[in-house]
């Protein structure tokens, strides 16, 4: 019997509890689990409120959701267009190795060709070597030369403030 084919489709606000299940499982899996600090509303306003900045995708097999991507656009001064950024892709466990990572990542990638977006970018842990292999796998490039920094919380209030 062959495998079933997975479906991909935008996520909509229902779907906000079924996100923080697989935002918690990522966050478990990065072992970062109290580093998440949203809820259902949170990401239900976040995703899908009027002002929303991301998008989310569900992929699914069978009826079944097995996984999901977020992601935004940035942008490129040097090369004058827009980029996508890929923020979250997730896959619960027992559906890894069967394609749908690829699958969620091939259907972002072909948003940014369609939309002429001149990037297609993300982070990954430096020691998670499966996904560093699944990336490398499918022609992506680490950017060695760059360091990611962060303002957050109370070190982003103070600076804001002038502090």
């Amino acid at each position: 019997m062959a495998a079933a084919e997975v479906q991909i489709r935008p996520a909509v606000a229902d779907d906000a509890g079924l996100i923080l299940y697989f935002i918690r499982e990522l966050a478990i899996y990065e072992k970062a689990e109290s580093s998440v600090q949203t809820d259902e509303a949170g990401i239900r306003a976040s995703l899908f409120g009027a002002d929303a900045k991301a998008q989310a995708l569900i992929c699914e097999r069978d009826g079944q959701a097995i996984g999901y991507a977020v992601f935004f656009y940035n942008y490129s001064t040097w090369l004058g267009r827009n980029g996508i950024y890929l923020e979250d892709l997730y896959v619960s466990p027992e559906a890894r190795g069967s394609g749908a990572g690829k699958a969620l990542l091939q259907h972002i990638a072909r948003l940014a060709v369609a939309q002429g977006c001149g990037r297609f970018e993300w982070s990954v842990l430096d020691w998670n070597t499966s996904a560093i292999e699944f990336y490398k796998a499918a022609g992506a490039v680490a950017q060695d030369e760059w360091t990611v920094y962060r303002l957050q919380g109370d070190a982003l209030e103070k600076f804001a403030k002038g502090e």
